[in-house]
C-alpha cells in the first residue's frame, strides 16, 4: 500500500509557510509520524489543508531556480566574476549535461504530489470525508498550481511530459515512450483547458465553511504573515495561459479583468478605488506606491521620496499592510524562523552573500533612456531596483528586508527576511493591456501603460488641457464606452458630481513618474506591443517575467530575432562578444529551449 512520507509533505513545508508546530498541529490536527499509511492521512479537511501548504513549502524551494532561469536567460540580468560555470551556462545559452539549474525535476518533484493530493481529494469527496465546497477551494488552487508549474517548464524546456496521474518515480519521466513529451503548444491547449474548468477561480474563502469545526479556512494570520499572499491568483494564471494560446484575447482580458475589479464594490473607499488599480499619486503625503519628490520641489533632486515606507521603493519593503494589499496578489515570505532560508540573499548581495548575479548593461541603458516628468534624464525605477554598493552594482529589489533602509549595510544578518516576488497589480495591468492591444483596443492598453484611463479619455488627450480644458460636464467622457472586459468608467466631475471606480487610476509610466510615449502608438498595434514589453523590463525587472515575455512575443510573431538580438545585445555590452555570436545564432534558428534530461 502506498506510504505518504512527511518527510516530504509535512512538518517541514508547514514551518515554512510561517507556521510554528504548534500552531499547525492546532489549525490541521497532524499525526505526529514520520510516515502515515495514504488511507490515514487523509480523514478530513484539516488533512488536506496540510497537504496543501506542504505543497506550496515544497513550491517556495523553485524561487531561486525560477528567477535565475526566467531572468538570466534574458536581456536584464549578467553574471559576475564569482559565478560558476554552471550560471555562465544559463547566460550564454550554451549548457551542458548536468547543470543543476537546468534540471527539470525540482518542477517535477512537486507537479508529482500535486498529482497525489488531488487524486486523494477526489477519493475523499466520493467518501463524503470532505464538502463540496472545501473540495472545489483546494482542489482548484492545487490544480491551478500544477498548471502554472507547467507553463514554466514548457517555457524553458519547450516539450515535456504532461503528467496528470500519480507516478512512482520521477526518473520514469525521462522514459518517452511511457510518458510522451507534448510540444509546447499542445501543451499550452491543455493547460487551458484543464485550467478553465476548475471549480473555483477565485481567492480562498476567508470564513470557515462547514466540513468540520473549528475554521476550516486556509486564510489566517500565522507569525505575523498574512496566508493569504501566498496562493496563486487562479484567474491571472488563466489570463497568462489564454495570453499565451494566442486566440482568445478577449478571454484572456476577462480573467485578468475580474482581478482588477475584486474590490470595486468594497464600501471602504481606501479599498476600493485603490486596490489593483494602480492609483495615482498622494502628492500631499506621499504615503503611496509612486516614483515622487516632495510637493513643490519636484525638481529639487534631494526631494526624492525614497524609503521603505514610503513611494515606489516601498513596494519591494513595506510590511503587509494597507498598501501592500493595493499591489500585491502573490507574494511568498522568506524568514529565518523557518525553512528555507532566503536563496536571494546569496545570490544578489555583495555583503553577507556571493554576488553571482547583477544587472546587465543593456538594463541600465533602457533605465537611462528614459525621462522623467521633472527632466531628471534617467528612470528612478532603475535606481531603486539596483544600487551601486561598495562600487559594485547590486540588484536590490529582492534586499530591502535584509539591508539597513539608509546606509544600505545588512543589519540583519541573523533574521533574514525577504520575499519571493510572483503577481502583483503592475504585472496584472501590463498583460490586460498586452490583450486588450492585441484584441483592437490599443487606445485603452495606451492609457494603462501611459498616464491612465481618466487623462487618456478626456476628450482632449494628448493636448495641453490649459489650451484644450477638459468640459465641466464629463458624462460622455473620462470613459472607454465599450462592452466588457473593456468598459472602463474613470469620470471625475462635480457638475454633475461622479466619482467612478476608476477615477483614481493613474497608468504605470505616470507611477513611475516617467514621460508618456508618442499618442501614436494607440494606433499601432505592434509597437505599442514593443513598448508593452519594453515597460515589463523597466518595471518588472528580476520578478521573473523577462525571459517569458520575450519568448511569448517572439513565439506570436514567429519572430525569433526579438528574443535573439536582445540576448545578442546583452553579452556583447558585457563583454563576450563569442558568446554573444554564438547564443545570436542558437536562438535566431528557434533554438529557444533548454535539454530536457538529468
Amino acid at each position: 500500500m502506498k506510504k505518504y512520507n512527511y518527510g516530504k509533505l509535512g512538518i517541514a513545508f508547514l514551518l515554512t509557510c510561517g507556521m510554528s508546530f504548534s500552531s499547525c498541529k492546532k489549525a490541521f490536527d497532524l499525526k505526529p509520524k514520520s510516515e502515515v499509511d495514504i488511507t490515514d492521512t487523509y480523514q478530513n479537511v484539516y488533512d488536506v489543508n496540510a497537504a496543501v501548504i506542504g505543497i506550496y513549502g515544497q513550491f517556495i524551494s523553485l524561487a531561486e531556480q525560477y528567477v535565475v532561469l526566467n531572468e538570466l536567460r534574458a536581456d536584464l540580468m549578467e553574471t559576475t566574476t564569482n559565478a560558476d560555470k554552471n550560471l555562465v551556462e544559463i547566460a550564454q545559452h550554451n549548457v551542458t549535461a548536468g547543470n543543476p539549474w537546468a534540471d527539470p525535476r525540482p518542477f517535477y518533484k512537486v507537479i508529482i504530489n500535486c498529482n497525489d493530493v488531488l487524486y486523494n481529494m477526489k477519493l475523499m469527496l466520493a467518501a463524503n470525508k470532505i464538502n463540496q465546497d472545501d473540495y472545489n477551494q483546494r482542489y482548484s488552487d492545487i490544480g491551478a498550481l500544477r498548471s502554472f508549474l507547467y507553463l514554466q517548464l514548457g517555457i524553458h524546456f519547450g516539450t515535456v511530459p504532461y503528467v496528470t496521474d500519480p507516478i512512482a518515480n520521477i526518473n520514469d519521466l525521462k522514459d518517452a515512450s511511457k510518458f510522451p513529451r507534448l510540444p509546447f503548444k499542445t501543451l499550452i491547449d491543455n493547460l487551458v483547458t484543464f485550467t478553465a474548468a476548475l471549480p473555483y477561480l477565485d481567492p480562498y474563502a476567508t470564513s470557515a465553511t462547514t466540513t468540520s469545526s473549528p475554521s476550516t479556512s486556509l486564510i489566517t494570520t500565522a507569525d505575523g504573515y498574512l496566508t493569504k499572499y501566498n496562493f496563486i491568483n487562479k484567474r491571472m494564471l488563466l489570463g497568462d495561459l489564454y495570453l499565451w494560446q494566442g486566440t482568445n484575447y478577449t478571454e484572456a482580458a476577462r480573467q485578468y479583468r475580474v482581478v482588477m475589479e475584486y474590490q470595486t464594490n468594497n464600501t471602504n473607499i481606501n479599498i476600493s478605488y485603490y486596490t489593483y488599480k494602480i492609483p495615482i499619486a498622494d502628492v500631499a503625503a506621499n504615503n503611496d506606491l509612486t516614483v515622487g519628490y516632495l510637493r513643490y520641489r519636484e525638481t529639487d533632486i534631494n526631494s526624492l521620496v525614497n524609503s521603505n515606507t514610503q513611494g515606489w521603493r516601498s513596494i519591494f519593503a513595506r510590511p503587509q499592510d494597507a498598501l501592500y494589499d493595493t499591489e500585491w496578489i502573490w507574494a511568498m515570505t522568506f524568514d529565518n524562523t523557518f525553512a528555507p532560508n532566503d536563496p536571494f540573499i546569496d545570490l544578489f548581495s555583495n555583503q553577507g552573500g556571493s554576488y553571482l548575479v547583477k544587472p546587465s548593461q543593456t538594463a541600465v541603458n533602457y533605465w537611462n533612456s528614459q525621462k522623467q516628468r521633472n527632466g531628471f534624464p534617467y528612470d528612478q525605477r532603475g535606481n531603486f531596483t539596483y544600487r551601486t554598493i561598495n562600487g559594485q552594482p547590486v540588484i536590490v529589489k529582492y534586499l530591502y528586508y535584509y539591508l539597513d533602509a539608509n546606509s544600505f549595510i545588512p543589519t540583519k544578518f541573523f533574521t533574514q527576511k525577504g520575499k519571493w516576488f510572483l503577481q502583483r497589480a503592475e504585472m496584472l495591468h501590463l498583460r490586460f493591456a498586452e490583450a486588450a492591444n492585441r484584441d483592437g483596443r490599443s487606445k485603452l492598453a495606451f492609457a494603462l501603460l501611459n498616464s491612465g484611463i481618466k487623462t487618456t479619455f478626456n476628450g482632449s488627450y494628448p493636448n495641453n488641457p490649459v489650451f484644450f480644458p477638459v468640459p465641466t460636464d464629463v458624462t460622455n467622457i473620462e470613459q472607454t464606452l465599450d462592452s466588457p472586459p473593456y468598459d472602463f468608467d474613470a469620470r471625475q466631475g462635480d457638475a454633475p458630481r461622479y466619482r467612478s471606480p476608476w477615477y483614481q487610476n493613474t497608468g504605470i509610466r505616470q507611477r513611475g513618474y516617467v514621460t508618456d510615449l508618442d499618442f501614436g502608438l494607440s494606433t499601432n498595434m505592434l509597437g505599442l506591443e514593443d513598448a508593452l514589453v519594453q515597460e515589463s523590463a523597466l518595471t518588472l525587472a528580476y520578478e521573473g517575467q523577462r525571459w517569458p515575455d520575450l519568448l511569448r512575443i517572439a513565439l506570436r510573431r514567429n519572430d525569433p530575432s526579438f528574443i535573439a538580438n536582445k540576448v545578442a545585445d546583452r553579452l556583447n555590452r558585457d563583454g563576450f562578444g563569442a558568446a554573444a555570436a554564438t547564443a545570436q545564432a542558437k536562438l535566431s534558428a528557434g533554438n529557444y529551449y533548454l535539454p530536457f534530461n538529468w
